[in-house]
């Protein structure tokens, strides 16, 4: 299928996880694709590669999303490479697991700065630069549904996320622009594993109905669904993409 000729997408986060596969996948479907990486160059090569190599139209392009000077950037480099941008996919973000008594100042900032101020960042430029037509995707998390201890300062900023996503659906509409977000549950990616046990692994595993964990391509069907014209009339919705664990 490419449903998506002659359509540009920005995938932030795109070096390596979901957004890697969110990334090919577009291009898969016809999409040129920008993919947005913070530090891992080597990692946003091998995306870009291999998306070439099948046919694919793609460039890399560094930004800190919650740097505004690099937001602007990131739209720039689209619109010179490829004239405009449909699809904005916001999966940039980071997971600090503490008890909420043992988090710093430091992990407060950092993780809103990333995980919220970064889906602002890129929503107040699209404001100004996505095409008509367009659709955006931000992801929150299925941990918003769930009272999981360290978890609150990450679902606080997902929650301001799935927030931020009704507004400027609201705000943006006019311009018949789609905004949603998608709420994954325990998912088999880098940013979900680091610092967790297998057991710990496995409980979470076992809230879900099939007893195991997502992986990224369990993901990747609802994205691709609510960027194609069919989903239009589906705005300012969080949609929990988690095997019925919440």
């Amino acid at each position: 299928m490419n449903d998506l000729n002659n359509k540009v997408a920005i995938v932030t986060g795109a070096s390596r996880g979901i957004g890697a596969l969110i990334a090919k996948s577009l291009a898969e479907r016809g999409a040129k694709v920008v993919v947005n990486y913070s530090s891992s160059k080597e990692a946003a090569d091998e995306v870009i590669s291999d998306i070439k190599s099948k046919g694919g139209e793609a460039i890399i392009v560094k930004a800190d999303v919650s740097q505004t000077a690099d937001v602007k950037f990131l739209f720039d480099e689209t619109i010179a490479a490829f004239g405009k941008v449909d699809i904005l996919i916001n999966n940039a973000g980071i997971m600090i697991n503490k008890l909420i008594e043992d988090t710093t100042d430091e992990d407060f900032d950092k993780l809103f700065d990333i995980n919220v101020k970064g889906v602002f960042n890129t929503l107040r430029e699209a404001a100004k630069r996505l095409a008509d037509n367009g659709s955006i995707v931000n992801f929150s998390t299925s941990a918003n549904r769930m009272m999981m201890p360290t978890y609150g300062i990450y679902v606080a900023s997902k929650s301001a996320v799935e927030q931020l996503t009704r507004i400027f659906a609201k705000e943006i509409g006019h311009r018949h622009i789609n905004v949603n977000s998608v709420s994954p549950g325990p998912t088999n990616t880098e940013l979900f594993s680091v610092g967790k046990s297998i057991e710990t692994i496995q409980r979470l595993a076992s809230l879900t109905a099939y007893n195991r964990i997502g992986e990224p391509a369990d993901i990747i069907p609802i994205i691709l669904f609510l960027v194609s014209d069919e989903a239009k009339w589906i705005n300012a919705q969080n949609i929990g993409v988690n095997g019925a664990m919440a």
